[in-house]
């Protein structure tokens, strides 16, 4: 299966402006650390949300797990850490991903294949 998303880095924005807590809920402690060192922190959070909606879509996930269950750990090339309901809809099956990001936009997409 295969999922893919894109995302609006300034809306992004806005809305950790509006939700100081949302990074907290989104996203992991190495996650914000990663995109904190950056010039432009959201832009690196915007496609690692990307990536966590894209992973979501390959898995065929609905509700009832959180979004920090779905981890993108940064490298070359970035991969993804699952738990919780994630590693579970992914028992058996390995997850690739891979993010971009323009001035404007992130985007990523993930492959789910049985392994």
């Amino acid at each position: 299966m295969i999922g893919i998303d894109l995302l609006e880095i300034d809306r992004l924005e806005r809305a950790l402006e509006r939700r100081p807590r949302l990074a907290e809920r989104v996203f992991t402690e190495a996650e914000r650390e990663y995109a904190a060192a950056r010039a432009r922190p959201a832009r690196h959070l915007a496609a690692r949300f990307a990536a966590k909606e894209a992973v979501v879509k390959a898995l065929g996930l609905s509700g009832g797990f959180g979004l920090r269950e779905i981890e993108v750990v940064a490298g070359e090339p970035p991969r993804v850490r699952l738990s919780g309901r994630a590693a579970d809809a992914a028992a058996g099956k390995s997850v690739e991903i891979s993010l971009t990001h323009s001035r404007n936009l992130a985007a990523a997409v993930a492959i789910a294949e049985t392994s």
